[in-house]
């Protein structure tokens, strides 16, 4: 199901200066549900669930910094702690505390680190693959120096100075694309997701929306153990959703949901990195049995 004419309204709030958007799909008596998507993504992608739950939710969907319809950054910098105060804005101004969330990869890393910081604001959270980075990972790359680590950062920053937006010369190469990095996304799904994806530029072709630099994780970070932290300070129920295609480390096997008070860990079958839409049905029925009172 997509979005029909009584879709969302687009809002705009400001973070650190920045121009943020995000979409309203009414019902403000409700209770407030927001849906954050992920790196390289667009507030639109969660239109089939934002249709289905908006009976009951008062849901809202933002997009991220660098991402959508939000404005860019300057710098081209896209640090972890700007992208939660830029969540916490949001909460703050429009009072949706407590609020519920669904989340995915990025969406869900910063989600995640904000209900640490503030665990009375969250009701229920629901994280799509929102960990990071497997604890291996995460080894692996604290074994190479700190000036080996910046040096590769700098270059990476150089890389992105100069890569511009790739054009597309229809909507339908771009379409193409789309399918293309994902086998279980139907041609309608696909098609939508493009279509809210991309601008069109002055001389006709089309480019996705996001800036480049959101491809490249910030040079500094919290440590290990302080986002550890956050997450045993969360006291609100998590689910922690994982699919078994997707090549991410299972955090019920990897020790990280031990750091969780009370978190269930899900995999789906059939399903990579986008759960919600690689098994929508089932993902439908889990969260919204998950967020019920």
């Amino acid at each position: 199901m997509i979005a029909t004419s009584t879709g969302p309204t687009s809002h705009t709030y400001f973070s650190q200066r920045l121009r943020l958007h995000y979409v309203d799909w009414g019902n403000p008596s409700a209770p407030p549900l927001l849906l954050i998507h992920g790196g390289r993504d667009h507030c639109r992608s969660w239109d089939w669930i934002a249709t289905t739950l908006r009976d009951r939710w008062h849901v809202i969907a933002p997009d991220l910094r660098g991402h959508g319809d939000s404005q860019w950054s300057a710098e081209g910098s896209y640090r972890m702690d700007s992208y939660i105060y830029d969540l916490a804005q949001l909460i703050h101004q429009q009072q949706l505390a407590p609020v519920t969330i669904i989340s995915h990869s990025l969406g869900g890393n910063i989600a995640l680190r904000y209900t640490g910081i503030y665990p009375e604001t969250v009701r229920k959270l629901v994280a799509i693959e929102g960990l990071g980075a497997s604890p291996r990972t995460v080894a692996e790359r604290a074994k190479l120096p700190l000036d080996q680590r910046m040096q590769a950062w700098l270059g990476e920053q150089r890389e992105f100075s100069g890569r511009l937006p790739r054009r597309y010369p229809s909507i339908e190469e771009a379409f193409k694309r789309m399918q293309g990095e994902n086998k279980h996304l139907s041609p309608t799904r696909a098609r939508h997701l493009t279509e809210h994806g991309v601008n069109q530029n002055e001389d006709g072709t089309f480019s996705w929306k996001f800036d480049n630099y959101v491809r490249s994780w910030p040079a500094y970070d919290m440590a290990t153990t302080e986002v550890e932290q956050l997450w045993s300070n969360i006291t609100c129920p998590t689910l922690l959703v994982y699919g078994k295609e997707s090549g991410a480390s299972d955090p019920s096997l990897d020790g990280r949901a031990r750091h969780f008070r009370q978190a269930s860990v899900v995999t789906f079958d059939q399903a990579g990195h986008w759960v919600h839409h690689d098994q929508f049905e089932g993902f439908l029925k889990l969260a919204r049995e998950f967020i019920a009172d």
